[in-house]
């Protein structure tokens, strides 16, 4: 699997390849039914299949003040890319350049000259070019005068409404891990390297790895039953607290999970910790002994829950 920067020329072994283009953060089933079909058309014609994303989300350089909402890192788009089947990432820095970049720029400069595309899958509302002016119409009139063909794969619905990143971002900020883990076929992650904290939770038997949010969504605060993936591919399950730690003075907002019959150090290693159930909301306690005895019960529902 490759990553590319969109605004060069790709390899030629890569050219005339069919692109599934869009945002597609936290590759959701919607997302997933695009790149499906850009895969399975590369595959039947013998070309390349790269899916194209935009880093950062252009949310993100309209209205830099928008508070933390992103659902996957470039590196986890990538391997969900690879495991679809993907031969490449192409990845398009989004800054001012690209945002002045009309729609016919977009398609000579970026899909024909830099890409060399010989296909193009997008969703249905997919808009490109400055002002948005491009659409999926776009891409069908422009095309072939740029040397490639555009499909459009229709929204997805799920329990009758459409599969979209806001109903999932809406239901992890309302702890409905179940909804978001069907949306997205998989649970919500955040990956990040396991930082040096206050070591706190080794003295009262909880000793935590420490995460720092970054700019994904802030999923409700509160003790979720969790697993993480190490480096080296185990999965180890656990209990985690992602929140400001009201217990603790002074608060701090941090990702803590605590896995169960482990004891191995994991600092500096980049970890990835999925939240499967929430148990409860933060609540601060009188006393370290109250803690203690809420923190019991919370590992094991999450153990039960676990499995």
């Amino acid at each position: 699997m490759q990553r590319l920067d969109g605004g060069a020329s790709i390899p030629s072994h890569l050219a005339d390849g069919i692109v599934a283009l869009g945002n597609f953060d936290g590759f959701h089933l919607g997302h997933q039914a695009v790149v499906a079909r850009a895969i399975a058309w590369a595959k039947a014609e013998g070309r390349p299949a790269l899916v194209a994303t935009f880093d950062p989300h252009p949310v993100r350089h309209f209205r830099p003040d928008t508070p933390a909402f992103r659902l996957t890192t470039l590196d986890q788009r990538e391997r969900l890319f690879a495991d679809a089947g993907a031969d490449a990432m192409v990845v398009f820095h989004f800054d001012g350049d690209l945002a002045a970049l009309t729609a016919e720029q977009f398609v000579a400069d970026r899909l024909e000259r830099n890409l060399r595309i010989g296909g193009v899958v997008t969703g249905e509302d997919f808009t490109f070019g400055h002002a948005k002016s491009g659409t999926v119409h776009t891409l069908a009139a422009r095309g072939p005068v740029h040397g490639f063909r555009a499909e459009t794969v229709g929204a997805v619905a799920l329990d009758g409404e459409t599969v979209s990143s806001t109903r999932i971002r809406e239901a992890l900020r309302a702890g409905n891990m179940a909804t978001a883990t069907r949306l997205l076929t998989r649970p919500f992650a955040i990956e990040g390297v396991v930082q040096h904290g206050d070591k706190l939770g080794r003295t009262i038997g909880y000793p935590t790895a420490n995460l720092d949010m970054g700019n994904y969504l802030r999923p409700a605060y509160g003790i979720y039953a969790v697993t993480g993936r190490l480096e080296d591919g185990r999965v180890l399950k656990g209990a985690a607290n992602l929140g400001i730690r009201p217990s603790f003075d002074p608060p701090k907002e941090l990702l803590e999970p605590h896995f169960f019959d482990f004891a191995e150090n994991l600092y500096g290693q980049t970890i990835e910790v999925a939240l499967i159930d929430y148990l409860r909301p933060e609540a601060k306690f009188d006393s370290l002994d109250a803690l203690i005895a809420q923190m019991d019960i919370d590992c094991d529902r999450a153990r039960t829950i676990l499995g």
